[in-house]
């Protein structure tokens, strides 16, 4: 066929016209996906107002990299969350060889701390020893304060802590004190030394605090900036803890095996998802302060992931309306991933 001018002309043209409607079928495309996600931030700030408080929201598409958010990089107390960041610094020291699941550690008088029911038992028995996985699966399983107090003091303090998640570049992530330091500074107490710790000297301490002293401490740490992090910073380790950069795989199974066994917030992140949906989380609470749920999703079929934070703040709520905000925000982000699939890129953090 003899291409004459005209005729290149009119193929050039047609050319020009199926390209710029293949170009306006992608803005089209691309403009629907940023209404589904405008809708979806719509949809968590009216979610919020359950709680009439701030709430904090990430959830990261791990495949994907698509990301929605609600007061992305405001500062919430991480309450009990804070130990999944305790338990990546064990596990890094346990692939240096510094320590291992095996170790045993003496339990100490000095050890018990409040909100560990569990380990009650055992200290009134001198010479009892447990490993470091038994702590850990106490920390993480059931939230137990003791255990979590032993390891972060096996791991080198807040201080070794803070070092880890500064070398894996999380920005806006705090731990500073220990668990009982916490809860004594929500509670107005002051601790004596260490020393002077024995079996019930805490709750001899608690019997001494007023209603108006309580009322003062919970006031203060609600503007104190220690223990917080930001939803970005959160779902930043829970993406790093996934995808293997902050741990080896041995070290990353094991970690998100112990969090799927997580027994609390069962009407938190779980509370509408379908039954038997696999999520690995941890769970944190300061009475009213602070009501959080942390965690990956495991989506089904080829869906993916999403690794999520929900923190809700300071709130004059019942906890069981506290509760809902972050099972309905986690119900409306499944929904989403789910039903609106995006191609994986590996793109995001």
């Amino acid at each position: 066929m003899t291409l004459t001018p005209a005729k290149f002309t009119s193929l050039l043209v047609g050319l020009l016209l199926v390209l710029n409607l293949s170009g306006l079928a992608q803005t089209n495309t691309a403009g629907k996906k940023d209404l589904a996600t405008q809708r979806l931030e719509q949809e968590l700030n009216r979610i919020a107002a359950i709680a009439k408080a701030k709430v904090g929201i990430c959830a990261l598409h791990l495949e994907s990299g698509k990301q929605v958010s609600l007061n992305l990089q405001e500062r919430f107390p991480m309450a009990s969350t804070v130990k999944v960041a305790i338990a990546v610094q064990l596990f890094t020291l346990i692939e240096q060889g510094k320590l291992s699941l095996m170790t045993m550690v003496d339990l100490q008088p000095s050890d018990l701390h409040p909100g560990s029911g569990t380990l009650e038992v055992l200290f009134a028995k001198p010479g009892v020893q447990l490993s470091v996985q038994n702590l850990l699966e106490l920390m993480m399983v059931i939230s137990d304060n003791s255990a979590t107090d032993i390891l972060l003091r096996l791991v080198g303090g807040t201080e070794a802590v803070q070092n880890r998640l500064k070398t894996l570049g999380i920005q806006g992530m705090s731990v500073d004190r220990t668990i009982i330091q916490l809860i004594a500074d929500l509670e107005g107490i002051t601790l004596p030394p260490s020393d002077k710790w024995t079996v019930g000297f805490y709750a001899k301490l608690d019997s001494t605090t007023t209603p108006e002293t309580r009322r003062a401490a919970a006031a203060r740490l609600k503007t104190d900036p220690r223990d917080t992090s930001t939803p970005d910073a959160m779902v930043n380790l829970l993406a790093q803890i996934y995808r293997g950069t902050a741990l080896k795989p041995e070290s990353r199974a094991l970690l998100l095996g112990v969090m799927e066994r997580c027994r609390g917030g069962a009407a938190r992140l779980k509370g509408y998802l379908p039954p038997n949906t696999i999520i690995a989380h941890k769970t944190g609470s300061l009475d009213g302060s602070a009501t959080d749920d942390v965690g990956i999703i495991t989506l089904p079929g080829d869906a993916g992931h999403i690794a999520i934070a929900v923190f809700v703040g300071d709130s004059p709520m019942p906890l069981a309306e506290r509760e809902q905000t972050i099972a309905h925000a986690a119900r409306s982000i499944y929904d989403f991933f789910l039903y609106q699939p995006v191609s994986s890129s590996n793109t995001g953090r």
